[in-house]
């Protein structure tokens, strides 16, 4: 047998990074090794943590999953009482050790660690100006740029990062560690989560809730848009240094990123995704026997939509959750081999039967379209897909891989000519409006600009038609650089 590499597409939004900060703890390492398991879900392809014992910095990055990249013997080459760490997601197609979180540096006598998630919408520009006075960066990502600019800033380490967060645009939730002080800072608009907790006198912070249930840490407080929070020998002070400006979270935290088992901007993932599947319920009915969900993304709202029409739940599409990203194909191709890989519907559940499919987005269209052919050839009668969010019609330049315009199929096809190509019986999306209901009763203002259009921080016109990354290198075809190369 030949062994033939198939790239596996991934139809899918992905966040880019988790992040995790221990302030005064002796078991620092161990516990942010422990939240970045928790986090892993916000980025498979590398991590790293980097710790601080009262006279130096000790780091170890790597390639992979959390539990493949840290052993006993690492954690304990990572002394110290201090610890931030992170997990990222590269992206179009390349990952690199280099890109690997955190990013340390050097300034004097200062020891600086860097971990962030988001995208800066300057950072290409900065770098620019900062290459000009000489800075060399040793990585592709928008994330050194934090580095580069505390080295140049000066005063206390509130003034330095006051003076950083006032140069840089965009979305970033970002946990430092300068010498023994930690620092973590959210952007004003809020587009990223973070949280802040307690355990047994030390601060912890970290992207999701989920981090400290695992630790047995106390969730406290989210860290505030705008807010800049340092914790120096166990004492936390806050501060807001940039103009209050409108909340813009991001929503599609609540839709698919986010853990369900986490609390984020103050409410429980998993409830919200149920009214989600409520709301769609209500918004289009449909006769069926079984409501089918797109494991795991759609599981929960599915269980909102089988609880509002009355339609029984059924997971009866099993998932692989041992696929890479590539597979090695048989030399005499399997129909639909890359479907069948991921996804295997129960024939003896779907057979016969009117079901309802529910997933909690469309960005290609390339998974529901296999997905449809494998419940049709499983014997199902009837496939209505209905999804939990509305139809994606703008890159994410916030923080979040994004195909480009020309790759989002609702950007270039109506539902019905969507519904021709995929091949469900019926296909509805929830309305905006909908969705904008339930974010209503969070009571806080949410970025929806996928769906919508309404970018509230402006993007660079030469970045609006292409794909979110990567930021700092030529894409393959030769182009000029993109929005960001990670987190």
């Amino acid at each position: 047998m030949n062994n033939h590499w198939l790239q596996d597409p991934d139809d899918r939004f992905h966040e880019e990074c988790g992040v995790v900060g221990i302030a005064g703890h002796a078991e620092a390492s161990n516990l942010a090794y422990l939240a970045l398991y928790a986090l892993q879900h916000r980025g498979k392809e590398s991590c790293g943590i980097a710790t601080r014992d009262g006279k130096r910095v000790h780091v170890h990055k790597g390639m992979g999953l959390v539990a493949d990249c840290f052993e006993q013997a690492t954690l304990e080459s990572l002394p110290g009482r201090h610890a931030i760490g992170h997990v990222r997601y590269s992206t179009a197609g390349s990952s690199a050790l280099r890109d690997a979180q955190p990013f340390l540096a050097s300034s004097g006598s200062i020891d600086i660690a860097v971990a962030h998630n988001g995208n800066l919408t300057n950072a290409l520009a900065i770098r620019g100006e900062l290459e000009g006075y000489g800075s060399i960066f040793q990585s592709m990502g928008d994330s050194e740029v934090f580095v580069h600019l505390y080295a140049r800033a000066r005063g206390s380490v509130e003034d330095r990062v006051s003076d950083v967060l006032s140069r840089v645009r965009g979305a970033y939730s970002l946990v430092m560690m300068v010498d023994d002080v930690l620092v973590a800072a959210r952007d004003p608009h809020g587009f990223r989560p973070l949280s802040l907790g307690r355990l047994d006198g030390a601060w912890v912070v970290a992207s999701e809730s989920c981090a400290f249930d695992l630790i047995g840490a106390e969730f406290e407080r989210d860290v505030e848009p705008g807010e800049v929070v340092t914790i120096r020998r166990g004492r936390l002070k806050t501060m807001q240094p940039l103009p209050k400006t409108s909340e813009r979270f991001c929503v599609f935290e609540h839709i698919y990123f986010s853990r369900p088992d986490s609390v984020v901007y103050g409410a429980g993932v998993y409830h919200v995704r149920k009214q989600l599947g409520r709301a769609l319920a209500a918004e289009h009915p449909v006769e069926a026997d079984l409501v089918v969900p797109v494991l795991d993304s759609g599981a929960v709202a599915a269980l909102g939509y089988a609880d509002a029409s009355g339609i029984p739940y059924e997971p009866a599409l099993m998932r692989n959750h041992y696929v890479g990203r590539t597979f090695i194909e048989p030399e005499q191709s399997i129909r639909l081999f890359g479907a069948k890989v991921k996804h295997n519907p129960i024939r003896s559940v779907v057979q016969g039967k009117r079901l309802v499919v529910v997933d909690d987005s469309i960005v290609r269209g390339t998974t529901l379209d296999k997905l449809t052919t494998l419940f049709r050839s499983a014997g199902a009668r009837e496939v209505h897909v209905r999804v939990s969010a509305p139809p994606s019609t703008g890159p994410c330049y916030y923080g979040v891989d994004t195909p480009s315009y020309a790759e989002l199929i609702a950007a270039n096809h109506t539902v019905e000519e969507m519904r021709e190509m995929m091949g469900p019986d019926s296909l509805a999306f929830l309305s905006l409006d909908a969705l904008r209901e339930v974010e209503a009763s969070m009571k806080h203002g949410f970025c929806d600009a996928c769906f919508s259009g309404d970018y509230p921080v402006p993007v660079a016109a030469e970045d609006t038609d292409r794909a979110q990354l990567p930021l700092f290198r030529s894409d393959a075809s030769g182009g000029s650089p993109g929005a960001s190369d990670d987190e």
